[in-house]
């Protein structure tokens, strides 16, 4: 695929994430509105009912402050997704979902995991990663803003704080950079030179074909033939009938 082709802007880059950000606080809304508490349906690792979990754990949240410290975040990180990397971005989300949520599963504490964090940091650790590994400056510029507004969730990928799935932190993080290293086409690659190819011959290219073996500019029998070619001027006499 060409660049132009990934860095382009559409409506979906604006209106998959706010479709995905207003489905969670309808979730939260039904809840709040309603009286009931769906915390039961999060991921309760190592048991065969926690399973269903992984699904929907990423659409509910314990309480206004959780849900809004997830929003902003992932709105932001889906939207670069889509831009920067629009045609495996919905792979990563959906897969981003199902894996670092199976991987809670299998290594959290006997408890309710619930929350989109798991995915803010599935999109963290791929957008960082990949920029870093594709070696494309749009991609790198990416990589360092992530890690400059985000760079500090690191640290809730550790037990630092009861009542954080550290474990959900942790499985996105993981689930990232393997994302990072498995998605290696369909990526913009960066500009290639004519010397990096590897039919790439010295004697055809038009620039170097100006010096001589000992590095002196010289013209081309082109260039000289045509500076050999005489000068044809025409004029032409209009008669004045005032």
């Amino acid at each position: 695929m060409k660049e132009h082709e990934h860095f382009k802007f559409s409506p979906g880059v604006i209106a998959y994430p706010v479709f995905f950000v207003l489905i969670i606080w309808l979730v939260f809304w039904f809840e709040v509105r309603f009286g009931f508490n769906l915390s039961k349906y999060g991921i309760y690792p190592q048991t065969l009912k926690g399973l269903r979990g992984i699904v929907f754990s990423p659409f509910l949240h314990g309480n206004i402050e959780h849900i809004y410290h997830n929003t902003i975040p992932l709105f932001v990180l889906s939207t670069a997704l889509f831009y920067f990397y629009r045609p495996i971005a919905w792979r990563v989300i959906l897969l981003g979902i199902l894996i670092s949520g199976f991987l809670t599963w299998c290594i959290g504490r006997p408890s309710y995991h619930i929350g989109a964090s798991g995915l803010i940091y599935v999109l963290v650790s791929f957008t960082f990663f990949k920029g870093v590994f594709a070696k494309h400056y749009r991609l790198i510029a990416l990589s360092l803003l992530v890690i400059f507004l985000y760079g500090s969730m690191i640290w809730y990928a550790f037990p630092l704080e009861d009542g954080v799935s550290w474990e959900g932190h942790l499985s996105g993080l993981i689930t990232g950079l393997a994302f990072a290293l498995f998605f290696r086409k369909e990526i913009a690659k960066p500009k290639g030179y004519a010397w990096e190819q590897e039919n790439y011959n010295e004697e055809n290219d038009p620039f170097l074909q100006h010096f001589d073996e000992n590095g002196n500019f010289v013209e081309t029998q082109e260039e000289l033939e045509a500076e050999e070619e005489p000068l044809t001027i025409t004029y032409i006499f209009k008669e004045n009938k005032e």
